[in-house]
């Protein structure tokens, strides 16, 4: 007769300590660890302790190596509020480190990989882009071969490994819905996070953030404009109204369940309160451009007449009325709209200057130049005094106007392909989630005219992602798409 095992009876985790071995490599782990901290600090007992964490994402970095795409996305949101708790943390090239790691996991795999799922026009402007601004280690205006190293990354080299790595490995329809949930997810943890900041105010790490020198730009006549776990003000509000036009698209789809409509009107609703919080007045652009966008692109030229009006109405309020000056957020709004605005006044005169240093600067004053980089390596310089708050300024400044030119060029081809890919893609709901991500892109392209947002993370890995997404959303659809049809159109 079979015994019956009882879960009274079974052997618990614990039970293990009673053998000597474990119980003597336990202490040896305990007193080790101890040894660490009072000679190196916390930070390094924190590394230590966390190294059999990192072994084991590596393994399933090399077992699946799809992870290191999401990972890279996770990252992007945290990499820059890390710091502000652990100052010593190493995570500054996380991401170059994630990236380059899925590239070696996809070479030592033992299946082959089929490398010519990356075929695409994107890939070619990734490389090329990538390519000019190697070029730029040459330019002769260059101060710092470091500071071109540390600038490029977000400026070329992310776009330049995740496009083609998002080609290769997310290949089917669940691979986009985890990539738009955890966008969404990561998302909503920032808008609470950011309400808790309004609301009940930063704790003690964040505050010695602000005294350290941030609360010069996050704290305006007395109120606290928002960052939450984001790098500044600027890109929470921008990535919040990025996910208010990508949540609000998604959730117009048809054949949600409710629990799916729930979830992508809370992202909607909270983001929209994180971009208000924030007081980042360039962040208005991305809905307004990208609902625009959708309403176009959605065919139903009455709702797009629709959108145009409303569009009018909340502008001409902003602008013509004093309706909701009491409210801070709507007032910081306002000023947005006021051409005598100081500090866009400020702006215009910075962009003379730099009009008449660039005259005889073609490739600019090199990558790395300007903004907190140029004042890392280059204090003293011209473009490292001169803040060029603009990306498109910024891209001006430190690779020139020939730079600037190839760079609108490529982010153009991409708006206008995406376009031509999305028009008439036969599955409707397929193509929501695609015009999702095409709507959010062209709001991201004008908001960072006013604020260098485009290449920041997270909104750079998650255009990255979403446009090689985009780009294979025939394939995704189930249609063949040869890269010789899509060569003819960017030729």
């Amino acid at each position: 007769m079979k015994k019956i095992s009882s879960p009274f009876q079974a052997s618990k985790g614990s039970e293990q300590l009673k053998k000597p071995l474990n119980l003597g490599l336990l202490i040896l782990f305990g007193i080790f660890f101890s040894l660490i901290i009072s000679k190196s600090g916390f930070t390094a007992g924190i590394a230590f302790a966390a190294l059999p964490f990192l072994f084991f994402f590596l393994y399933q970095l090399f077992t699946y190596p799809k992870l290191g795409i999401y990972s890279t996305i996770f990252m992007g949101f945290m990499v820059n509020g890390i710091p502000r708790y652990v100052s010593d943390a190493p995570v500054g090239l996380a991401i170059d480190g994630i990236l380059f790691l899925t590239f070696i996991a996809l070479l030592v795999k033992k299946q082959k990989i089929d490398w010519s799922e990356a075929s695409s026009g994107l890939t070619i402007v990734s490389i090329i882009w990538m390519g000019y601004n190697v070029l730029e280690i040459f330019n002769p205006e260059a101060r710092s071969f470091e500071a071109w190293f540390y600038a490029m990354r977000g400026v070329s080299l992310y776009m330049f490994l995740a496009v083609p790595l998002t080609f290769v490995l997310l290949k089917e329809r669940k691979d986009l819905d985890l990539y738009l949930n955890l966008w969404l997810i990561i998302s909503i943890i920032g808008s609470i996070n950011g309400l808790k900041q309004n609301i009940i105010g930063v704790d003690s790490f964040e505050q010695a953030w602000l005294d350290a020198g941030a609360a010069k730009q996050h704290i305006l006549f007395g109120k606290l404009r928002v960052f939450s776990f984001y790098s500044d003000a600027g890109q929470f509000g921008a990535s919040q109204a990025h996910t208010l036009v990508v949540a609000t698209i998604l959730a117009l789809q048809s054949g949600l369940s409710l629990k799916r409509k729930i979830f992508y009107f809370t992202a909607a609703f909270l983001s929209l309160i994180g971009m208000f919080i924030s007081g980042t007045r360039g962040a208005m652009a991305v809905p307004a451009i990208g609902f625009m966008t959708y309403f176009f692109m959605s065919k139903n030229f009455r709702v797009f007449g629709g959108g145009v009006l409303i569009g009018g109405i909340v502008f001409y309020i902003l602008k013509f009325t004093f309706i909701g000056q009491n409210v801070y957020a709507i007032n910081r709004m306002r000023t947005a709209l006021d051409p005598n605005d100081a500090s866009l006044l400020v702006r215009l005169e910075n962009q003379k200057k730099l009009a008449n240093y660039l005259a005889s600067r073609p490739f600019g004053g090199g990558v790395g130049s300007a903004g907190s980089w140029g004042l890392r390596f280059s204090p003293n310089s011209f473009l490292a005094q001169t803040p060029t708050d603009s990306w498109f300024v910024r891209i001006w400044a430190e690779e020139g106007a020939v730079g600037l030119t190839v760079h609108l060029i490529i982010l153009f081809y991409i708006a206008i392909q995406g376009g031509i890919i999305l028009w008439n893609l036969p599955d409707k709901n397929l193509r929501q989630q695609f015009l999702a991500i095409h709507a959010g892109t062209l709001g991201i392209y004008v908001a960072s005219y006013g604020n260098g947002i485009l290449g920041q993370m997270p909104t750079g890995i998650l255009l990255y992602v979403g446009w090689a997404l985009m780009f294979k959303a025939k394939k995704i659809c189930g249609l063949s798409y040869p890269f010789s049809k899509q060569a003819k159109t960017i030729l």
